[in-house]
């Protein structure tokens, strides 16, 4: 029997290799592991989504589970809203705004920044993706560790991962959410980000002890 698979999809501007070090620790643990590249401003997170569910299709014969960091939770939601297949697990979103993006929001009207920022608005860092399908088990982790592009930002509700405020990753339908002291880009190293992961995946909750 196949062993389960874990579907790693980076966030915006990224192709995944911010994901390498998480992914070899999920690698080491016995899962196979898959990384799922998209163009995060060339198509839109409808358009992707459509891209992973044909992803999806190559792991027939195994229990698909999902790691999400930022956008890449948006892409998975325009997916599971859409797929009619089986064979899928748990999904865990890192610093996910499940909400419009504050930081979006503010970057696109700096020079150049509504171009930088391209299809991943629509649909998705503009809010409007569609609702969690509440057949699916979701888990959240959010940051509370101000580093980043809120430093410069400073609409962004806090407390915040220095990106995504706490309160814009909350979703309707999610199954356990849990807020950890790490920045945005840190939710992908940190060693108690991945022992939660690990957790929700097993069990369907995240430890809150």
């Amino acid at each position: 029997m196949a062993k389960d698979t874990v579907i790693l999809i980076h966030g915006l501007w990224m192709n995944g290799m911010d994901l390498q070090f998480l992914k070899r620790r999920f690698s080491d643990n016995g899962y196979q592991t898959a990384g799922f590249r998209y163009d995060s401003t060339g198509l839109t997170p409808s358009e992707n989504g459509q891209r992973l569910i044909e992803f999806i299709a190559s792991y027939p014969a195994s229990v698909c589970h999902f790691i999400c960091h930022s956008l890449g939770g948006l892409i998975l939601r325009h997916c599971l809203h859409d797929y009619t297949g089986d064979h899928i697990g748990r999904s865990v979103m890192l610093g996910t705004p499940n909400q419009p993006s504050t930081a979006a929001a503010v970057f696109k009207n700096w020079p150049f920044g509504k171009a930088l920022l391209g299809d991943s608005l629509h649909g998705g860092l503009s809010g409007q993706a569609p609702p969690w399908n509440a057949g699916y088990e979701l888990g959240v982790i959010a940051g509370n560790m101000r580093f980043g592009m809120g430093m410069v930002i400073p609409d962004i509700p806090i407390p915040n991962d220095g990106t995504v405020s706490v309160e814009e990753t909350r979703l309707d339908g999610m199954r356990d959410h849990i807020v950890l002291h790490v920045s945005h880009f840190g939710l992908l190293l940190s060693k108690a980000v991945y022992i939660q992961i690990q957790h929700f995946l097993q069990y369907g909750e995240f430890r809150h002890h």
